[in-house]
């Protein structure tokens, strides 16, 4: 049986992945999706409802992917790094997510606002219980885990643009070895020792 509500859903995520929330409209969906602007209108009162509701799937899926990926691992140390790989690689995938967590015009939408706060907060937590079963395994020596989670945390939202940007031509081995990199920093340090 076909679900309307998820072909507009797809419909959506898709055209909104291309073109952003702003510039597309109902109309475009409805035409693409095959229904009756009536019929998107039965399911979502407007387009930003059906741009909040992806962003909430997509926001499953991310955090889904990652405590898999995560969950895999055996080492806090890889742990880490899997959580760093994996997040790059999902968030390429998730356009609106990934432009919900970055464009500034979105921020005015209270979905967004919460999306951004429950994504953090999420990150934060999966950071914080690596650190903590890094701590507990004496393989990690942190003061203040609160801190470093969101240090770490920050830092990748930093580089998600570049990365995002810089990935889309390289190997997933050469994004291996970047990530291998950027994570002897955190592990190792920049003083000699």
């Amino acid at each position: 049986m076909v679900n309307t509500k998820e072909i507009i859903l797809k419909t959506s995520q898709s055209l909104f992945g291309r073109f952003g929330l702003k510039k597309t409209t109902v109309d475009e969906i409805a035409r693409l999706a095959h229904v009756g602007k009536g019929t998107i209108y039965h399911y979502f009162d407007t387009k930003e409802k059906i741009f909040a509701e992806i962003i909430e799937k997509e926001t499953r899926y991310l955090s889904q992917k990652l405590s898999e990926a995560v969950q895999q691992e055996k080492t806090p140390q890889d742990k880490l790094q899997t959580y760093v790989l994996t997040r790059l690689i999902v968030l390429k995938e998730l356009v609106n997510y990934y432009s919900a967590l970055r464009d500034e015009y979105l921020a005015q939408y209270s979905f967004i606002e919460k999306a951004r706060k429950e994504s953090l907060k999420a990150e934060l937590n999966m950071v914080k219980s690596i650190l903590e079963e890094g701590i507990a395994l004496k393989v990690f020596a942190i003061n203040d885990i609160d801190l470093t989670a969101f240090a770490i945390v920050t830092a990748l939202k930093g580089l998600e643009y570049p990365w995002t940007i810089e990935t889309t031509t390289m190997s997933l081995s050469d994004i291996k070895k970047k990530v291998h990199a950027l994570l002897v920093v955190l592990f190792k340090g920049i003083e000699i020792r």
